[in-house]
């Protein structure tokens, strides 16, 4: 399969986990046959650098005749510290968003077995979670109309049946192949743009008879994602709720550098981790790529490259059977780089029947399998 894939660094520790995505990508290619081509383009704060613009017009055109879009991170601690800065980095991820209407966010939230005890909760809560959560990603109060004065300001959420309808049904969809379950995540005891969710859904259940649907609202279901997760299967929820509940769900997973996402609609797919650009960890070599590497078996994923997929999913799981992660998960080897980490998903993919790993190597800074 030949596919051009836009690749979007962006800032922080966002160029490091990205490439080695990319090594992941570029192994697999090897691996089945496949030519992948990749292009760099500028977005957020290194873009805002570059051309005073986070979203470049030539990002745009990279992005818009692209087959897919590997995504970084962006934000930067001059701009957040900067109330009154006019131009931010994270304009130019809503702005690709919606530009390309990627409505549709999914985030998978899988509690793997090795790492059950580097969550903060329960081993017994949270063993055999496995969670996907559908995320309205270009409506509501991130893209609503926005007042800000010395003495007030506003941000409106607004949401059309057409937005809620058109991530609904994928929702349902979903959980047609898995367990057959679906919770809405709203507020519609407090806000009008949640009864109107509620209401659009109810009704389409009735097309997905085998569905099971049910209704939480975001503060109850903020607690139950922690007291007891592995009662959800699929959720559905409006954009800024989503944000919430899935960064929330790193504390089940055990570390936010594990989740993965997909943001898609009919045309196009853009894959990231979810996690931000923490600027004060770039360049040390401590990020964890594990999130971006995992969008990258998404991508896969998306295309019908399900062996692909599958393969990076054992690598991972390999690496972290055998603490091959950064210094987030890892407490028993002080010397797993970024690169490392990246090195060893590679070098599994080109020697999937081997299993030892020399460890000597790895200290010496190669990733080797024997």
């Amino acid at each position: 399969m030949k596919l051009n894939i836009a690749v979007l660094p962006g800032d922080g520790i966002g160029p490091e986990v990205t490439a080695q995505a990319v090594k992941v990508l570029k192994a697999i290619a090897m691996e089945f046959g496949h030519l992948f081509t990749f292009n760099k383009a500028f977005v957020g704060a290194s873009a805002i650098d570059t051309t005073g613009n986070p979203l470049p017009e030539e990002t745009i055109s990279i992005c818009q005749n692209a087959d897919a879009i590997l995504f970084g991170a962006i934000g930067s601690p001059k701009y957040d510290m900067d109330p009154d800065a006019e131009v931010r980095p994270e304009q130019g991820l809503l702005r690709l968003r919606k530009s390309l209407d990627l409505y549709a966010n999914i985030r998978p939230v899988i509690a793997y077995e090795d790492l059950l005890n580097k969550s903060s909760l329960k081993v017994k809560q949270i063993r055999d979670t496995n969670i996907l959560i559908y995320r309205e990603l270009t409506g509501g109060i991130y893209f609503g109309e926005k007042k800000l004065s010395n003495d007030s300001a506003s941000d409106i959420c607004e949401y059309s049946r057409f937005e809620i309808e058109r991530i609904a049904h994928l929702a349902f969809k979903a959980a047609q192949t898995r367990k057959g379950k679906l919770t809405l995540v709203d507020k519609a005891n407090a806000l009008a743009t949640s009864r109107l969710w509620r209401k659009v859904v109810q009704e389409l259940a009735s097309q997905y008879p085998n569905v099971e649907l049910n209704f939480m609202y975001i503060d109850n279901a903020a607690m139950e994602l922690i007291i007891n997760p592995r009662q959800f299967d699929v959720i559905l929820t409006e954009n800024m709720f989503g944000d919430i509940l899935s960064e929330e769900a790193s504390v089940i997973v055990g570390s936010i550098g594990l989740l993965a996402s997909a943001s898609i609609n009919d045309k196009h797919a853009m894959f990231e981790p979810i996690h931000g650009a923490y600027g004060k960890f770039a360049n040390k070599g401590i990020a964890n790529p594990i999130a971006s590497i995992l969008s990258a078996a998404m991508l896969l994923d998306h295309f019908g490259l399900d062996k692909e997929a599958a393969l990076v999913r054992q690598a991972v799981d390999k690496s972290l059977k055998l603490h091959i992660t950064t210094p987030d998960l890892n407490t028993k080897y002080d010397n797993i780089t970024t690169t490392k980490v990246g090195d060893f998903i590679e070098d599994f993919i080109n020697n999937p029947e081997e299993t030892n790993l020399n460890f000597k190597n790895i200290h010496l800074g190669q990733s080797t399998i024997i």
